[in-house]
């Protein structure tokens, strides 16, 4: 069970990085290649922004949920 959520918590981490990294900063970003580029400066927030933001809170719920569970398992010896 630890060995899954470490495994699991690895690569989340990984996920949550190129997540975080793909999102549209100040003056662009790496999701302007995957068609948000003439579109954001006209309609505001994209379709892939949009997406790109549920996949990046449903990724961080799931690392969160995994460091909690080691540290249970941890603390209690489940």
């Amino acid at each position: 069970m630890t060995l899954a959520l470490q495994i699991i918590l690895v690569i989340t981490s990984l996920l949550m990085t190129i997540l975080v990294l793909l999102h549209r900063g100040k003056g662009g970003g790496l999701s302007s290649l995957f068609g948000g580029g003439v579109q954001a400066n006209l309609s505001g927030s994209t379709v892939v922004e949009k997406n790109l933001n549920r996949y990046t809170v449903a990724v961080a719920i799931i690392w969160i949920v995994c460091i909690i569970a080691l540290l249970l398992i941890q603390a209690y010896g489940l």
